[in-house]
């Protein structure tokens, strides 16, 4: 039953937190208090069962730009058991932009072992870290997939 009524308490100040965060793409519209409150219960909710939940709070967090959840966030990236889990971790990385964070997502790039995730986090840390970083050629033949190349 707590379980429940926390997970529902989450998602609610998800949605609460995403509609101030589309009026405007940083945390202007929040008053320190409540960008404390939801960068609290946002770091709750990674830690949640629930894969939902983690995800949008891991994203919520990267909209944010929450500094406190650049290790937590790490972590996900490292070990988040789904691929969806640690492509939105290492969104918020580059989205936040602590050193930390994005050295984290560019050794993800090179190291992680499934080739598609590992495109997704080069595309991001290009997109938001450093652009060129990452080279991406087309893979060969008829294969239009890109490949990102240090």
């Amino acid at each position: 039953m707590k379980t429940t009524v926390a997970i529902l308490a989450a998602v609610a100040l998800m949605v609460m937190t995403a509609s101030v965060a589309m009026a405007s793409d940083d945390a202007k519209g929040l008053s320190p208090t409540q960008y404390a409150r939801a960068e609290e219960n946002l770091l709750r909710g990674i830690a949640s069962d629930n894969l939902g939940v983690v995800e949008g709070s891991a994203d919520m967090l990267g909209e944010l730009k929450s500094t406190k959840a650049v290790v937590p966030l790490m972590n996900l990236l490292r070990d988040g058991n789904q691929e969806s889990t640690r492509i939105v971790a290492a969104l918020a990385l580059c989205r936040i932009g602590d050193a930390r964070g994005l050295y984290a997502v560019k050794r993800a790039a090179q190291f992680d072992g499934n080739e598609r995730v590992g495109q997704r986090f080069a595309f991001f840390y290009n997109s938001y870290a450093k652009a060129g970083t990452f080279e991406f050629a087309a893979a060969g033949g008829t294969d239009e997939s890109a490949v990102a190349t240090k």
